[in-house]
């Protein structure tokens, strides 16, 4: 079996092919990137990968039984780049595709869900073997704020007293890594999510880790994205982050079904380790 991973010079795409070479010697591993030389791995092939190119894709696919499609970052035109790799896997003769989509993309009304609705749709009419992982919100998209909301004496958002379950890029890699390695993944939509908690959950366990109150602020949806855009944040990503936060009283960064947990065989990563990381 080859297995080809998708944007490996990112950080997902980089601890998967990490796990991969751990846990799945005797599969083949091909590491696909726009910019090769920065997807290095020992024993592991690198092969130019760049979603815009269309013509181009289909080569770079040649041999590859599974791919490991993680969405792109680029949000400018992201579904017809999806669309170009999905078109170039079905002419390689790629027979199953692994891609990393939203939690409850089918029906979220986040901002970030449309493309990923999108191409899950175009994935299931392609007449390729598919899986769909749908990925809850990274712990880091909180946790990597944490030394600067230390400092700064509050940690800020407007997600209320939303429960959220988000999880670790590396929980999420080993997750893609057993999907595109293992048996019986074939058609399946996979919602995954970590241990549950709520930003004044959060801002209690930095209090504890600095050792002094660093409580949650709660603002109105607008002053949340005024704050990050005086922080210098694009627009576009003001938007996303201000969205999912107040979209989290909704039920739509939430999932405890416990499919991530099956798929990597332990415990996500809990919320005191990966303060502890992000404080590191």
């Amino acid at each position: 079996m080859t297995i080809a991973i998708t944007c490996a010079s990112g950080q997902l795409g980089r601890l998967t092919i990490e796990h991969l070479r751990a846990t799945a010697p005797a599969a083949r591993l091909v590491a696909l990137a726009r910019s090769p030389e920065r997807a290095a791995f020992d024993g592991v092939e690198t092969r130019g990968f760049d979603y815009r190119d269309a013509a181009a894709l289909a080569p770079a696919l040649e041999g590859v039984t599974t791919l490991a499609l993680i969405s792109s970052g680029d949000f400018e035109g992201r579904v017809g780049q999806h669309l170009n790799v999905i078109e170039a896997a079905k002419a390689a003769g790629v027979r199953r595709v692994v891609y990393t989509s939203l939690l409850k993309a089918d029906r979220s009304p986040l901002i970030v869900a449309g493309d990923h609705r999108e191409t899950e749709a175009a994935l299931r009419a392609s007449g390729l073997g598919f899986t769909i992982l749908r990925n809850g919100w990274y712990t880091e998209n909180w946790t990597g704020s944490l030394p600067a909301a230390a400092a700064a004496g509050a940690i800020i958002g407007c997600a209320g007293s939303a429960r959220v379950s988000p999880a670790t890029r590396r929980d999420h890699a080993e997750a893609l890594a057993a999907a595109v390695s293992g048996e019986g993944h074939e058609g399946a939509t996979y919602e995954l999510g970590g241990d549950a908690f709520t930003m004044a959950d959060l801002a209690a366990e930095l209090s504890r880790r600095v050792g002094k109150p660093v409580p949650y602020a709660d603002l109105p949806k607008a002053e949340f994205e005024a704050a990050l855009a005086g922080m210098g944040l694009p627009a576009g990503l003001v938007a996303v982050i201000a969205d999912a936060d107040a979209g989290a009283a909704g039920g739509w960064l939430l999932e405890e079904g416990g499919a991530l947990a099956r798929l990597i065989g332990r415990r996500p990563t809990p919320l005191s380790a990966a303060v502890a990381a992000a404080l590191a």
